[in-house]
This record gives C-alpha cells, structure tokens and sequence, in this order.
C-alpha cells in the first residue's frame, strides 16, 4: 500500500547515499532535458518555417502562361499566349470547391526601371492590378485608407493602395498620403490607403508595392482581356492540389493547347509546398524522440544498476523480511516505487530546467528581435505529458530487473549475508 511507511522507507533509502543518488537521477534528468530542448528546437524552426510562409492562404496556387511545346488544331508549338478574363470565368464555372479565382496583372519588377513618379521624386516598384479578394490570398494590414473593392473594379476607377516602402521614398515624413497622386508610368492614379505586410522573408521589397483595380491596370496600360497570372485558392477541407489537374485542363481547352503539353500552363501549388514542410517537420518530431529518448535510456541503465547495488546492500533486510512472511510481491513494489520515485523526481527536475531553458531563450529572442527561421520555440502541454509517461513507463523498466532479483533471494541464504 502506499502509506507512511513505506514512503519514508522509500526516502531513507534514496537519502543514505546522497551523492549517488544525486548522480544516478542526473541521467535521467539529462535525458528529458535533452527531450524538452530538441522538441522545442523543432518547434522553434518550425514556426519561423511557418512565419516564411506569411499568412499567405497555404491552400492556394499561382498559374501563369508560358510558351507551347507540342502543336494542336492547326496552331504551332513555340506559340505565347495569355490568359484571357473569360478563362477565370470558365474556372470558377467548371471547378468546385473554389473560393476564390484572382486575376493578376503586373508592372515592374526585378530589375525594372523608375515606373513611379510624385513630384520630384521617382521609384521603381511592383504594379499589380488585382480583384479586391486577393487581400484573402496574400493578407496584408491596412495601417490607413482601404484596399480596392469591387466598387473600384466596376467603375474602372484609377487608385492605388501602396506599401509602407512606396510612401518612405515618395514621402516626406508626416505628410498626409491619402488623397494624393501618383503617377504610374504617365498615369495619374490616386492613393485611398497604405499598408503594410509582416516580413516573409523577402526583406523590404514586400512593402514596396502597389495595389490598383484590375479593370483600371487593364484600361491604363493597354491590357485589353489579357491576365498575366493567377492566384486560386479552394476551399478548406478541399485539397487545391487535387483541383490543379482540373483547372489546368479547362485553360488548355479554352487556349487551344494540347492535353499533354506539361510545360505550357505554368503553376506553382503553395499548398504541395506547405505539406512537404509539415512532413519534414512530423519526420523532426520523431528523431527529437528517438535522439532523447536514447539519452534518457542511458540514464535509465545508470538508475537500474544502482538499484541492483541497493538491493545487495540490502540482501540481509529483505532475508530477515521475507522470514517475517512478507509477500514477495509487497517487496517487489517496494523495490518498483522506489525506482518510479528516482525516476520522476529525476525527470520533472529536468523538465523544471528545460522550461527555464526555453523561457531564457526566448527572452533573449524578445530582447534582440527575430530571428530568420527560429521564432518562439516552445512545447505544448502534451509534450510534458508524453514525457511523464516516458518516466513512468522508465521507472518501471529501471526497476524491474532489481525487483525480479529481490524476490528471488531466498530468505536463508538472505540471513548468511554478511
């Protein structure tokens, strides 16, 4: 039973010899630190994997056109092409499950010239004509103003939304923004809001872009029905790489490209890409297991073996208590509660310093700002629990061996012991 007795037994035995126990027990304690720091590591990374990504919709691809590589119906191969607005409509049209089709057109862009102009002052920057949704697919904060709505797309109204970067370099610092003008190459166009984009890893560039209507990109710069790109996200619960196939099928049909020309519609599936990381960091999940539990397993070996140099310790005592009848099952759990108490106590003192550990880290994380592909590493409630019944479930292997060997002591033989 677990009375009195038997617990104060239980603590004379681990105090006679202070120093051994304290070494035995930091093994265990190593391990489940090394357990806690490798599962939070993975955490960590995995979060600034994810802070990559950005709030970008993971269940989304981009498709744009490239040139043809096998002829069909008359037309040769080598042939560019764009999509038009009514392939959009077509999709939507013919693929279920999508939550939104976003249309994109673009100006500028790596390596461009000055496209912009305020004044005096000139930039070079990203010109996207986009569908009020696309805010959905790639979010981004409206720190003034407002974004397109479909309100501007309808009256092909000239406006723009720009990035916290645009407004530094076209800017005076403190001047008001919102009702003024910008000419994007030689179009006036008036800015309604601003905005700013959590860094995902593309640095400043991010910030340094502009949002105009669709229609009135279109309009502006001679676009006619012509759409560079598009952003298609499905809806959750409906995989968006199971729909590519799909989608890609109806552009062929209304571009008049072959059925297997691979390389004519190209795409990029965010959401293939998003599933490839969560694996690898499922596959990080367990070599953290596996590499700590190896570790606690050698603590476990150390806690095992001084349990057997107690037992011969106390060979007399248990000879003289099992003449007295004691069960050999009452010394068994005797020996097993002994090495479960080792065990635990050795344990939660390593998951106490593990957390202080992860908390130091990450308030030295706070104090010197991000860092690129490591951000709040941390572990969950479960993971402490796994790691108690990690340490149960030791506990019992530590102390099964030695308990089988006490209880084979016959109490005679137990009794001659000197």
């Amino acid at each position: 039973m677990f009375n009195r007795d038997r617990w104060k037994e239980i603590l004379e035995v681990l105090s006679s010899n202070v120093f051994r126990t304290l070494a035995t027990s930091f093994g265990v304690g190593w391990g489940i630190f090394i357990l806690i720091i490798l599962l939070a590591a993975g955490k960590g990374l995995e979060n600034g994997i994810r802070a990559d990504f950005g709030d970008i919709a993971t269940n989304t691809m981009f498709m744009w056109s490239r040139n043809t590589t096998m002829s069909y119906k008359g037309l040769p191969k080598g042939r560019r092409f764009s999509f038009k607005i009514e392939d959009v409509l077509a999709i939507n049209d013919n693929v279920p499950n999508l939550r939104f089709i976003s249309p994109r057109n673009q100006l500028g862009g790596f390596g461009s010239g000055n496209n912009v102009v305020r004044g005096l002052k000139t930039g070079a920057f990203n010109v996207y004509g986009d569908y009020p949704e696309i805010i959905r697919q790639e979010p981004m904060t409206i720190t003034s103003g407002r974004f397109v709505n479909h309100n501007d797309i309808q009256d092909k109204r000239k406006v723009a939304v720009i990035g916290v970067g645009v407004r530094n370099e076209l800017y005076d610092q403190g001047e008001t923004v919102l009702g003024t003008y910008i000419k994007i190459q030689g179009v006036n166009f008036m800015v309604v809001g601003t905005y700013q984009k959590k860094d995902d890893g593309g640095g400043e560039e991010g910030q340094k872009e502009i949002y105009v209507p669709f229609t009135a990109f279109s309009q502006a710069f001679n676009m006619g029905n012509d759409v560079g790109w598009m952003a298609i996200t499905a809806h959750d619960g409906s995989s968006i790489s199971n729909l590519k196939e799909k989608i890609v099928g109806v552009v062929k049909e209304k571009r008049k490209i072959h059925p297997d020309d691979k390389r004519a519609v190209g795409y990029f599936d965010l959401y293939e890409q998003f599933n490839r990381v969560e694996s690898l960091f499922g596959a990080l999940r367990w070599v953290a297991y596996f590499v700590g539990v190896l570790v606690l397993l050698s603590g476990i070996i150390g806690v095992s073996n001084i349990m057997l140099i107690v037992i011969k310790e106390r060979t007399k005592e248990i000879g003289i208590r099992r003449a007295l009848g004691e069960a050999p099952w009452s010394i068994k759990k005797q020996i097993l509660m002994e090495s479960i108490f080792l065990t635990i106590i050795s344990g939660m003192i390593g998951i106490v310093f593990g957390a202080a550990f992860i908390y130091g880290v990450n308030a030295v994380l706070d104090s010197v700002g991000p860092v690129d592909m490591f951000v709040n590493p941390s572990v969950s409630l479960g993971v402490v629990v796994s790691a108690l019944v990690i340490l149960i479930f030791s506990g019992l292997l530590a102390g099964f061996i030695p308990a089988q060997s006490a209880i084979k002591i016959r109490p005679i033989e137990a009794l001659r012991t000197e």
